[in-house]
């Protein structure tokens, strides 16, 4: 276990704290989703309340390693002004660190917080560059990362600043673990897992590490039609790994030897094209078109699936069931969304595009736990040590 911020004392301390920030802004600078801003507030205001003056830092975008300010930060200082009720200092700097911020940071009283541009307007961040990393930590006396969408990376203001400064989590990062180690290492059982998504290359790993750990798992999206090639399907024109192919025969395999339950689609929603107004038609897996794709699970799939998740007590999810980001395919996902919310067990949301999906069909608040990392929390679900996370100090 990693201390947390309340593990240690902050009276009259200056924290420099890495949260994730990367929102999304339209053209007129707005910001049109906060979710990630407010996931950080527990602990901003945790800062704030108990004696202590924040730098906060984060990334935007990609500005690919100078100044852009379609990528900076300000709007986020904006929100964070009205979300706290308070005044945000803005430290603008093309540097992101330079002596007039070095000199507005040690200006700090406690309860004040300050914001730096986005650190990504320097090319070391992403190189994890010594140089910059103890620049960072100039900044600070004590480093706290609660960035859990990026603690999968060896960045400076998640992992390097960490040597020059005692590092401890945040509270989203805290609950983010907390989640995660107890659903894959002491689930109530039974125990789900349901991949889905298109790129079976990106969840080869995790599944491989789950057929350990699950009773079953349910394949889907656009990843289960290499799964059913493996099973000697034809699957017409549907998206195909062929490189992963063979992994998923021995997938198959372990499964049925460590008898962990999987469960492939048998029926989906084909069209000739990828386009949201093409004519449709629902077979069984073992009759798709040569001439059309699969791009959702049929209701048959649907009623299996959510039989299997309502008889779960721990379901964790990532990936969804078709292309749900067109209407005309986004059946699949809603009715599995609607299983998961329904389930009376543990569900955790892996991140990512499952998350995106609840919050589409308004179930984000019936789900127990909903991860703010999608790449992070694969990567911890791989059994892979997280950068951003290893570097901070154990209990």
């Amino acid at each position: 276990m990693k201390k947390t911020v309340r593990d240690i004392n902050i009276t009259g301390k200056r924290i420099l704290a890495r949260f994730d920030f990367n929102v999304p802004i339209d053209e007129n600078g707005n910001i049109t989703d906060d979710t990630r801003i407010v996931a950080a507030l527990p602990t901003i205001r945790y800062i704030l309340d108990n004696g202590g003056s924040l730098v906060a830092m984060s990334h935007l975008g990609r500005p690919k390693g100078s100044p852009d300010e379609k990528y900076s930060l300000m709007p986020v200082a904006k929100r964070l002004a009205v979300l706290l009720d308070k005044d945000i200092v803005f430290a603008k700097s093309n540097e992101v660190v330079d002596d007039k911020v070095l000199e507005r940071a040690s200006m700090l009283k406690p309860g004040e917080m300050m914001l730096i541009e986005n650190v990504r307007f320097r090319e070391e961040e992403t190189k994890n560059k010594d140089e910059f990393s103890k620049q960072l930590a100039k900044l600070g006396d004590i480093f706290v990362n609660d960035a859990f969408g990026t603690a999968h990376r060896a960045h400076c203001s998640t992992a390097g600043v960490a040597k020059y400064l005692q590092g401890v989590s945040g509270f989203l990062i805290e609950k983010e673990v907390k989640f995660l180690h107890e659903v894959v290492e002491s689930p109530e059982r039974p125990f789900l897992a349901i991949m889905g998504g298109a790129k079976v290359a990106d969840k080869i790993p995790v599944i491989e590490n789950l057929i350990n750990k699950v009773d079953s798992l349910i394949i889907g999206g656009g990843m289960a039609y290499t799964f059913i090639k493996a099973e000697g399907m034809s699957i017409g024109k549907s998206i195909l790994d062929d490189d992963s192919l063979e992994l998923c025969r021995t997938i198959l395999a372990k499964a049925r030897k460590k008898d962990v339950r999987i469960l492939l689609p048998v029926d989906v929603v084909c069209a000739s094209e990828f386009k949201n107004d093409s004519v449709k038609e629902t077979v069984s897996v073992e009759n798709i078109p040569k001439d059309m794709m699969g791009l959702d699970i049929g209701p048959k799939s649907v009623e299996i699936f959510r039989k299997e998740i309502l008889k779960s007590r721990t379901v964790l999810w990532n990936g969804p069931m078709g292309v749900f980001e067109m209407s005309n395919f986004e059946s699949g996902t809603k009715a599995v969304a609607e299983a998961v919310a329904d389930c009376p067990g543990t569900t955790v949301i892996g991140g990512g595009d499952s998350a995106a999906a609840v919050s589409k069909f308004n179930l984000a608040d019936k789900i127990t736990h909903i991860s703010t990392g999608g790449g992070a929390s694969l990567e911890y679900l791989e059994g892979m040590e997280l950068p951003g996370i290893a570097a901070l100090a154990d209990k």
